[in-house]
């Protein structure tokens, strides 16, 4: 039997549906259920063969147990070890070698000096950081400012002066903080990516209230735009390794920027998603999951691997795919370029 499991915490709909819709398709020797934490002895496998991760990245007793049961041969999504070494400002790194358009970001030091941690700490660091510069790299106000690690829209500054600036920097505390370009766009989109391979691209509007975001419909966007945001959602989860993932352009004049692709437990709540929505997101989860069941290895490594890192092994760094490769990964891979000595 090969199980699968789902470890979650508040949400209830996607959990409950995903796992209803695993069963019901009635695939020989696959089961479904919510995950089981039992005690956890070190070494010691998982009864199950396939999991999802939906709270792990607020949870980090569930984080050590997953890397355990990735360990012991359970295909973790998304894989534990990835996600705990990622974080958004990589991402927009990485973008850049892939050829995925993302706004112009800088990377700013924490405001306040982390614990157990003294001025010493920060000898390597320039001392006063030329503000202006920065601020003329990025085009000149306004920006965005948001956290380095993190989502659900916390800490989150539009500013629009220097003086704007200052203040929310001086709230942020300890967060290391992204000051981002500010794309002033006609239309936006959030995508689904799962498995490497099943897409779907949403019309979004941000600057909605919470339940109202996925009620917006850009119609000017053509089928041709769409179809470059289908490859750039590939390009970027097949060079990141994410089973699961959303997306988020910004369209501004004619250029899809990637805004936000570092969602490894992605809203898939029906209340917020919609109907038409939650139903293409259980239904690929399913497909998805039970494809990963049937292949899983006993005693192998299950775990989905980005082609940066897989490259990385072998002494390669990312370019941009040639023309099509974007939607095979193992084609991707061959790009990267041998890094010079």
């Amino acid at each position: 039997m090969k199980k699968i499991g789902i470890l979650h915490g508040k949400e209830n709909t996607f959990p409950e549906a995903f796992v209803q819709r695993v069963n019901s398709k009635n695939v020989k020797n696959v089961y479904a259920e919510r995950t089981l934490v039992d005690e956890l002895m070190q070494g010691e496998p998982t009864p199950y063969a396939v999991m999802i991760d939906r709270i792990s990245q607020d949870v980090p007793f569930y984080r050590a147990y997953l890397k355990n049961a990735a360990l012991n041969g359970t295909a973790v999504l998304n894989n534990p070890f990835w996600w705990s070494a990622d974080e958004k400002f990589f991402n927009n790194c990485l973008a850049t070698k892939v050829g995925v358009p993302v706004p112009k970001t800088i990377l700013l030091p924490s405001k306040e000096m982390p614990p157990d941690t003294s001025g010493q700490s920060f000898r390597n660091l320039k001392y006063p950081l030329d503000w202006e510069r920065m601020i003329e790299y990025l085009g000149g106000f306004p920006l965005f400012m948001k956290p380095h690690s993190g989502g659900g829209w916390k800490n989150v500054y539009k500013i629009h002066n220097f003086d704007e600036f200052f203040a929310a920097y001086n709230e942020t505390g300890t967060l290391v903080m992204l000051l981002q370009e500010a794309i002033d766009f006609d239309s936006y989109f959030r995508c689904y990516c799962l498995g490497g391979k099943y897409v779907r691209i949403m019309d979004y509007e941000p600057r909605n209230p919470h339940h109202l975001r996925y009620v917006a419909d850009f119609k000017q966007v053509d089928k041709a735009k769409r179809d470059e945001m289908h490859d750039f959602v590939l390009r970027l989860n097949h060079a990141l390794g994410y089973d699961f993932n959303t997306v988020e352009f910004a369209i501004r004049d004619g250029v899809p920027y990637a805004i936000d692709f570092c969602n490894p437990a992605p809203d898939a709540d029906l209340h917020s998603v919609g109907e038409a929505n939650f139903e293409w997101v259980v239904e690929n989860a399913a497909n998805m999951v039970i494809e990963k069941a049937l292949a899983h290895k006993e005693g192998g490594n299950n775990l989905t691997w980005g082609t940066y890192v897989r490259d990385s092994s072998n002494g390669l760094i990312p370019s941009v795919p040639s023309t099509g490769d974007a939607a095979d990964p193992k084609k991707a891979t061959g790009k990267a370029s041998k890094a010079k000595k």
